[in-house]
């Protein structure tokens, strides 16, 4: 029964997909020069699969194995400017129907062209610090899910952003050496300080409804 389903799944998703690919695809749309991302621009909850690759045209594929940065999760969505790192950035849908979006991540790349509320990839503790207005605490690193901030402590990227949409941030840094312990580390910790992780998964979370 089980196999039957998993199976089930895998086959509408298949149809989902030729779909989408089979759309007519338009002009592709130049991201805006500031590069700056809202709850609106340069998507919004409104958006499937099907009208992104329909708006940005060759410049939006589907990837069915986007990565979570948790364990080895990945799910189905959309990408955009999947050739340029600096641009890059990652859709998630609701469900499996695509049809209206949940998510958009910075992710795989070291720099990027894309900011939310000034935090972008590379940003240091003392830069998201300095924007939340008040030190934050982050998981431990080299956990499952470490080095995502846990608490904002009531600081500027605690509330949402206009329109909604919440800001969740990933630090880390290639080697576990130097890297300060604890359940919760405080973002101006000296130890964490001096370990100097960069930011370097940042998830814009759509409101539901």
């Amino acid at each position: 029964i089980i196999v039957a389903s998993l199976t089930g799944i895998s086959m509408r998703r298949t149809l989902l997909l030729l779909m989408l690919l089979a759309s007519p695809a338009s002009a592709q749309i130049t991201p805006p020069a500031d590069g700056l991302i809202t709850c609106t621009s340069p998507v919004s909850v409104s958006y499937s699969a099907r009208s992104l690759m329909q708006r940005y045209g060759q410049d939006a594929v589907i990837d069915d194995q986007l990565y979570t940065g948790v364990e080895d999760i990945t799910y189905p969505g959309v990408v955009l400017s999947p050739k340029s790192p600096d641009w890059r950035i990652e859709i998630g849908f609701t469900d499996e129907t695509m049809q209206r979006v949940s998510r958009l991540t910075l992710i795989d790349a070291k720099t990027s062209h894309w900011n939310v509320a000034g935090v972008t990839l590379g940003s240091t503790l003392a830069e998201v610090q300095k924007i939340n207005g008040r030190p934050f605490l982050i998981r431990e690193f080299f956990t499952d899910g470490g080095g995502f901030v846990v608490d904002w402590k009531g600081g500027a990227l605690d509330r949402p952003l206009p329109g909604g949409c919440r800001i969740a941030v990933r630090f880390g840094k290639g080697s576990e050496m130097g890297a300060p312990a604890g359940d919760r580390i405080s973002s101006g910790d000296a130890k964490a300080r001096e370990w100097a992780p960069v930011v370097e998964q940042v998830v814009v979370h759509f409101p539901e409804r």
